[in-house]
């Protein structure tokens, strides 16, 4: 399939997503899907809770951390016995304790960051008991977090805001279970592996070597890695392999899956919220972000590698080195881009390939807050913190008390929806400089110079961002890397959602202000453009510094841009 038939395909098939997943989305959280009902039921008695229950937002995110801390612990211990447990034919042993951390946070922030690799460092029961069952947990979480704020805004004089336990419940049995077993089907008929039998090695009779090949329950796992917004892979070479990722028709329904429910998120708060118009305002500041970071990385890595041209081989076909020829080089940045963009950070080819530029297109993509569309359920709240703040200009420009959906946006949500904007890159920024300014930080990256430093830049913003792609280069197995990267997600998930819950908490409290002459709309193209035009700054300003001292600077050496 070509890129322009992708493109297309892929605007058909999210247009449907945003319609139809967006407003079974909106029936699932708000309560009229019923038909496992007889699945809820026992759960809720277990828990001793249920629907009419609801929480403040205070009881709601203490019940999300503990809940989240229980995860981390259940994880950790996994990984640290799996040399006792069973499904482990390759006699794997446990992990030492700072990957086991590393790893633990990594998959319960759904960063799915590895420091590992998988084939060589998981054992069976590890991969299905611990690690894929948190790919379907991470992101209810944060797709419960995004309800929150969303409940905010459609309620009036409430001091609750729903359930945590009862939309977890809701999330993965009506809409992460039966939409990542569908997809694990097609993966597998497609040939994804799938199987609990252990390694199988071939004997090159000619050349007299005998090749191992690891093999494992792969397919089921592909798709809620994408579905999730994960990206944490079965094997080291995540989709750039045929086990996980083997023809045309899976690399096009791995990029749907990881967009279709950020994308659709948006239409189930134009729903919720009562206004169609506003899901769609947000819509178009994501298709505008996404699209213009999709055409300026294609187009970088339709050129020649300068590094590749240097050395006097020139290409007919772009950038085709560290790249899978069956996909190309424009699709697999189309790709890269639906990864970074969303949080998940599954790769089917080696980012550290990318050129300077391209791997800019990359790495600015996390770093405006993964808006465009964001992770599952991350991207909508981050998204609506950034729309806050739009708001609160725009009422300072009209000079009346700025409201959005006639919620007036006072000093103690501007507070919460600047520190939720900028503890990510306050985190990413202070932690990258540390690593610059130690001898045991400095000796993580493979390259020295401008590209030596994008290798630990990228590597702590994709981390500090829960994306969890790799650039490569980095030596992340180390005590430092692994504990100042648990941190940096650790941060990265709970310095953002937090603001956001207590945001979504007070909106629902406050009651609707009428619609005058003055109001500031915020539903139209100049919000769509205000908003963009935050997200921009916010991320340009902050992280401009260090890109130019990278990416930039990396590519001005070799004299040309495209």
């Amino acid at each position: 399939m070509g890129f322009f038939f992708t493109i297309v395909a892929l605007i058909v098939c999210l247009g449907l997503c945003w319609r139809y997943l967006g407003s079974y989305m909106e029936a699932v959280f708000n309560g009229r899907v019923h038909y496992l009902r007889f699945v809820e039921r026992p759960i809720y008695r277990a828990l001793k809770t249920s629907p009419e229950q609801e929480q403040t937002w205070k009881r709601y995110a203490g019940a999300l951390i503990v809940f989240s801390f229980v995860s981390l612990v259940f994880t950790y211990v996994i990984i640290r016995i799996q040399g006792s447990l069973p499904l482990n034919p390759q006699h794997l042993d446990a992990n030492g304790p700072a990957l086991s951390f590393n790893t633990s946070v990594s998959f319960m922030t759904n960063t799915n960051w590895q420091n590992y690799g998988g084939e060589e460092a998981m054992s069976y029961f590890s991969q299905i008991g611990a690690l894929t069952v948190q790919q379907f947990v991470s992101p209810a979480v944060g797709i419960a977090a995004a309800m929150v704020l969303v409940r905010g805004f459609s309620r009036r004089k409430s001091a609750t805001i729903g359930n945590f336990w009862v939309d977890m419940t809701r999330c993965l049995f009506y809409v992460l279970l039966p939409i990542a077993f569908i997809s694990g089907i097609i993966f597998v008929a497609q040939g994804a592996v799938e199987t609990l039998a252990g390694t199988i090695s071939f004997h090159d009779a000619l050349n007299g070597v005998t090749q191992t090949m690891a093999r494992g329950p792969i397919g089921f796992m592909e798709a809620i890695k994408q579905l999730g917004t994960n990206g944490g892979g079965f094997l080291n070479a995540n989709s750039a392999t045929t086990f996980e990722n083997p023809t045309g028709l899976t690399n096009f329904l791995s990029i749907l899956l990881l967009l279709s429910i950020p994308v659709a998120l948006t239409y189930t708060f134009g729903k919720m919220v009562g206004s169609i118009k506003h899901g769609a305002t947000l819509l178009a500041v994501v298709v505008i972000l996404f699209g213009s970071w999709v055409a300026f990385t294609a187009a970088a890595e339709h050129q020649n590698n300068p590094a590749v041209a240097a050395a006097g081989i020139h290409s007919t076909v772009g950038n085709t080195e560290g790249k899978e020829v069956r996909f190309g080089d424009t699709t697999t940045a189309l790709f890269g881009v639906a990864s970074t963009s969303t949080s998940t950070g599954s790769a089917d080819a080696s980012y550290d390939s990318f050129t300077p530029i391209g791997g800019m297109g990359l790495l600015t993509g996390m770093m405006i807050g993964e808006v465009s569309p964001g992770g599952t359920g991350t991207g909508l709240y981050t998204l609506l913190i950034y729309a806050i703040i739009a708001v609160f200009i725009g009422g300072l420009m009209i000079g009346r008390t700025p409201e959005f959906l006639g919620k007036k946006i006072q000093a103690r949500e501007v507070k919460l929806a600047g520190l939720g904007a900028l503890v990510m890159p306050i985190t990413v920024l202070v932690l990258t400089a540390i690593a610059v300014s130690l001898y045991v930080g400095r000796a993580g990256p493979l390259n020295a110079g401008p590209h030596g430093f994008t290798e630990i830049l990228y590597g702590l913003t994709s981390q500090g961002n829960n994306n969890g792609s790799a650039f490569g280069g980095l030596t992340g197995n180390t005590n430092f890397y692994n504990i100042i990267g648990g941190i940096d997600m650790l941060a990265g998930r709970f310095g953002v959602m937090i603001p956001a819950l207590a945001l979504g908490g007070f909106l629902a409290e406050k009651d609707v202000v009428p619609e005058g002459l003055g109001t500031f709309r915020t539903d139209n193209g100049m919000f769509t453009g205000l908003t963009i035009g935050v997200i921009l700054i916010i991320g340009g300003l902050t992280f401009f510094p260090a890109i130019a001292l990278g990416p930039i600077v990396e590519q001005l050496s070799h004299l040309r841009f495209f």
